[in-house]
């Protein structure tokens, strides 16, 4: 162990981050980030706390022990990790590499706080960037009458991979709603609108058609309701009437790489907490 990363959230009241804060000094941990966030409106309190356990006199057990004591005492909802127990993660793509060879030179960058080990796609293009990177690709074709058959063997994979995060980088197939329940809150999608507008297909001829003066790209976590999860990240630029849809999708693909690697990345780095149909995001 080296740093530990605990994410809570519940009822606000007074005394949680005085208990947390002493659960940490009391077993000789070094507090080294605390982020928090109450909500008048809702009551809701959130936060992020990293601790440094090299020195720290209890082991993984003695920490969930003691923080499950503590959750019983002030109702939290909590989350554990610990940064040397990296996520491994699964690309799923199909005919367009953009967002797959940005998240794989990321992770030859030595980026990402995980380790990308699989990537699947419906459709063999994307086989040359794979192997380049040296990862291993599996073509699952997905047809109307193959679908369910499709995702019993990508579900087959996960586990075969010990697969903890899936990002879908321009995967243009639609999931089931149940393979998203067995994955809730570790699919992450990238759509290239800034949601809520334009969802659904051709969003860059629906901007250009409504002659708006930003496009966006939107990063969320995958949900049985199409284009409507929990939002991660998003950007903007600015297009005019001078861009045709080809010059409005060239400048979402920038876009959609960046988006895409944020919310991965802020994944991974344990920032994210999912509230609902919304995300607390810390930074």
């Amino acid at each position: 162990m080296s740093n530990a990363i605990l994410r809570v959230r519940c009822a606000d009241r007074t005394g949680i981050i005085a208990a947390l804060s002493d659960f940490v000094f009391r077993h000789g941990g070094n507090i080294l980030d605390l982020d928090q966030h109450s909500e008048q409106e809702s009551g809701r309190f959130f936060m992020r706390l990293v601790w440094a356990v090299d020195d720290f006199n209890l082991d993984a057990d003695g920490i969930r022990l003691g923080l499950e004591v503590l959750a019983r005492g002030f109702g939290l909802d909590w989350e554990l990790n610990f940064d040397h127990v990296r996520d491994r993660v699964a690309i799923f793509c199909s005919k367009q590499p953009h967002c797959l060879y940005d998240l794989l030179l990321r992770q030859r960058l030595g980026e990402l706080a995980g380790d990308i080990v699989l990537v699947i796609s419906n459709h063999p293009d994307a086989r040359p960037a794979a192997e380049y990177f040296g990862l291993p690709f599996v073509v699952v074709p997905v047809t109307p009458e193959t679908k369910a058959e499709a995702e019993t063997r990508q579900q087959e994979l996960l586990k075969e991979y010990g697969i903890n995060l899936v990002v879908l980088a321009r995967y243009m197939q639609i999931l089931s709603p149940t393979f998203i329940e067995q994955w809730s809150g570790r699919v992450i999608n990238i759509h290239h609108s800034f949601l809520p507008a334009f969802a659904g297909a051709r969003p860059y001829h629906q901007a250009q058609a409504r002659g708006v003066k930003l496009i966006g790209a939107t990063a969320h976590y995958a949900t049985a309701d199409l284009d409507e999860g929990p939002i991660i990240e998003q950007d903007v630029t600015r297009v005019t009437h001078r861009d045709t849809v080809e010059d409005m999708v060239r400048k979402g693909r920038d876009l959609e790489r960046q988006v895409l690697a944020r919310a991965v990345r802020l994944h991974l780095d344990r920032r994210v907490l999912i509230e609902g149909k919304r995300t607390i995001v810390f930074g």
